[in-house]
């Protein structure tokens, strides 16, 4: 079994925007490039608005150097950036934007959604890229729920959503720079499986809801982060309740890191030179939304 090196509380919950109340399981400050390729994950729990004249949301700002992922579980968000691109993503849909050379982007709650009210819950996860790649041309995906496979785990332990990597010959749907794989994963109650990720490979799991007994040792609960060794073979969990669960593994990019705010480049050169760009409006324009 893979040995799990921690298992780490969320801190304590803040907003981004009026509209996403999260907690950030992992970030810059607190693991740097021991979650390498992975940088932040914020996860908004479950949280109920009520009906609002006015989209709640994240107003136009930037980013450069990485990728963001948005996975919604419920609710409805729109987006919009400066290279023309944009997509409305509901349960089960998944938003991929590829900051790289320099993006603007704003996220609002769906005008549906802003009318009616109702829960939200969704996972932003930020993925480095290499220096290779940093500088190359944005890009987006969007990857709805009826393209992401849904692969059912032995003696019915559940299943699982194949967002990026492969899963029991099973390929997600998002297109990655470095091999990533990121699985959304659901275990019915009381329920035992393995899972096998790519020696040498980072690896962590996000437990969203219920709570997980890991290599029948510890046990994870909500809104906990748990990190294993990169070599080791398989992990098991035991579902205590129905339990959900966000595992992510890639390979490392064994380069340094820069990161301040929403920018992550490779020195504090290539910051001060993404901030130069940002002010002198090198990142593009966007309109308001519709």
């Amino acid at each position: 079994m893979r040995k799990l090196i921690a298992i780490q509380n969320a801190p304590n919950p803040h907003w981004v925007g009026d509209g996403f109340p999260v907690r950030s399981l992992f970030s810059p400050q607190t693991h740097g490039a021991v979650v390498s390729p992975f940088i932040l994950l914020d996860h908004a729990a479950p949280y109920r608005f009520g009906p609002a004249a006015q989209k709640r949301g994240v107003g136009v700002h930037p980013h450069r150097g990485f990728e963001t992922v948005t996975i919604v579980y419920s609710g409805e968000v729109d987006h919009r950036d400066s290279t023309g691109n944009g997509g409305h993503i509901g349960p089960g849909d998944v938003q991929w934007m590829t900051a790289a050379s320099g993006i603007l982007h704003e996220e609002f709650h769906s005008e549906g959604f802003t009318r009616s009210g109702g829960v939200m819950e969704m996972v932003q996860l930020w993925v480095n890229l290499p220096a290779k790649q940093k500088m190359a041309p944005p890009g987006y995906q969007t990857l709805l729920n009826a393209q992401i496979p849904t692969v059912e785990l032995p003696d019915a332990a559940g299943v699982v959503r194949v967002i990026a990597g492969n899963f029991s010959g099973h390929r997600g749907p998002a297109r990655t720079f470095t091999p990533i794989d990121i699985w959304d994963v659901r275990l019915n109650a009381s329920a035992k499986t393995k899972l096998t990720l790519p020696e040498g490979h980072t690896l962590g799991i996000v437990v969203l809801s219920g709570a997980v007994r890991i290599n029948g040792v510890e046990t994870a609960g909500e809104g906990q982060f748990a990190l294993f060794a990169a070599e080791g073979g398989a992990i098991a969990l035991e579902a205590e309740g129905e339990a959900k669960v966000l595992v992510l593994s890639g390979e490392p990019i064994d380069e340094p890191i820069a990161a301040y705010g929403p920018f992550v480049m490779n020195t504090n050169e290539e910051i001060r030179q993404a901030i130069v760009d940002f002010n002198n409006g090198r990142f593009g324009d966007i309109g308001a939304f519709a």
